[in-house]
């Protein structure tokens, strides 16, 4: 698994972690949990030929300046709980450097899908935090541009604790393997 690292942008510490090649996916973390939360996540994804980055951010500009740091011009950008209205914020706003958005779960305040670029949403079953009905009503408003995977079980801390299955609906949707 890959080293914390840490950069410093508008005076905040970021704290981030890389791992793997290929293609870009950054992983907002979600408010309050550690930059750990998805690291089996991360590691199982980039060992499908991905380069991962999970970033504890709070603000999309925070996300950006990572990559920037990084050298990655295109990413996908995702997260699990708030971390995933960050990432819909970062397409929104930089629409231009972003592939799609992968939505680990959908808080019910999130904010709007940015035009024309592909969503991601897994989710499970049994989230009483982001409710399944959350992303089936994202995927319902925008027709085409939203795809739903939905997983048995897990709770909201499905990424943890049904990494396996979130990595396989990650990578089977992108096919990058």
């Amino acid at each position: 698994m890959s080293d914390k690292q840490f950069f410093e942008s508008d005076g905040l510490t970021i704290a981030f972690a890389v791992e793997g090649a290929g293609p870009a996916l950054a992983l907002v973390i979600d408010e309050g949990s550690d930059l750990d939360a998805l690291a089996t996540l991360s590691h199982l994804v980039s060992s499908a030929d991905f380069r991962v980055v999970r970033i504890q951010a709070s603000r999309a500009e925070d996300v950006l300046a990572v990559l920037d740091h990084l050298d990655i011009a295109h990413a996908w950008i995702g997260g699990h709980g708030s971390g995933g209205i960050i990432a819909r914020i970062a397409a929104i706003e930089h629409h231009e450097r972003v592939n799609g958005v992968l939505l680990l779960g959908v808080e019910p305040y999130a904010s709007p899908s940015a035009a024309g670029i592909p969503v991601l949403v897994v989710q499970a079953s049994d989230d009483e935090t982001t409710p399944p009905a959350n992303g089936e009503a994202l995927r319902d408003a925008t027709p085409g541009l939203v795809s739903v995977v939905t997983i048995e079980g897990g709770g909201h801390r499905f990424p943890e604790t049904r990494a396996g299955e979130t990595a396989w609906a990650i990578e089977d949707y992108l096919d990058w393997d």
